[in-house]
């Protein structure tokens, strides 16, 4: 896919923290001012479009496992069931992810050089400073530890699914399952198969669900189950963290 951040000028505007709700996305956004209304119309538009496809298959809306995209499927829709079927999930277990990502493909395009838009905490990336990204793990220990993430010169994505925190649809035990991948589509995909995957306390099915959903495409993968911390691959720092729960992007 190519790059739509590459040879992007430079800009005055700092950027603004901004909520934005539509339809089932509630979602942050932080970029340049200019920029907020061209990730409001994009997810406009991907909804829009992904709705459409839904009412004419609305078995891709429900389907726990992998399906096929139908011609003539919008590029959206197209991703989801790509990234689900490389996991083996459903593919609206890859909605949030693919949504975040064109929005900040749209603004990189129209020339944000810092974005990122936190779908429920399936997060798209492009940066031009490091940022902190909070773990939100709801009853578990380490509700203070974060990722410094250093500015790349592409899109990346940080995505987490939970059985304990908000409304996604687990069937595992963990707090957090968190992927971290430059394809924010697959990653998403990927943190729903890996929380599906943790079912008990054992380490050994901790290492297991690690093992079985790492791949080259993904950077790196961690669990936070109660007191139990497990990863695979390349993390970005790790750090404490002083915030607020107010900054969660939530419905």
């Amino acid at each position: 896919m190519e790059n739509p951040c590459q040879n992007r000028s430079e800009t005055s505007s700092k950027p603004i923290r901004h909520s934005l709700h539509c339809g089932e996305t509630f979602a942050t956004v932080i970029t340049e001012p200019e920029f907020i209304h061209i990730a409001e119309e994009d997810v406009l538009c991907q909804r829009s479009r992904l709705q459409e496809y839904l009412r004419r298959h609305p078995e891709f809306r429900t389907s726990l496992r992998p399906l096929p995209a139908l011609p003539p499927a919008p590029p959206i829709v197209t991703r989801m069931a790509a990234a689900a079927a490389r996991v083996g999930v459903g593919p609206k277990a890859a909605v949030a992810g693919s949504i975040a990502d064109s929005a900040v493909r749209a603004m990189c395009r129209a020339g944000s050089r810092h974005s990122v838009f936190d779908n429920g905490g399936d997060i798209a990336l492009y940066i031009r400073k490091s940022v902190v990204v909070g773990i939100y793990p709801g009853r578990a220990a380490g509700q203070n530890l974060g990722f410094r993430i250093q500015p790349r010169p592409h899109i990346m994505g940080i995505c987490t699914s939970s059985a304990t925190v908000g409304h996604s649809l687990s069937f595992g035990c963990t707090d957090a399952a968190i992927v971290i991948a430059s394809d924010v589509v697959l990653a998403d995909a990927a943190a729903t198969a890996l929380g599906n995957s943790v079912k008990t306390d054992s380490r050994l099915d901790l290492r297991r669900a690690l093992e079985s959903f790492f791949n080259p495409d993904i950077e790196g993968m961690a669990v936070i189950d109660r007191d139990r911390f497990g990863w695979i691959g390349n993390l970005p720092e790790i750090i404490s963290v002083t915030g607020t729960t107010s900054h969660i992007a939530k419905g």
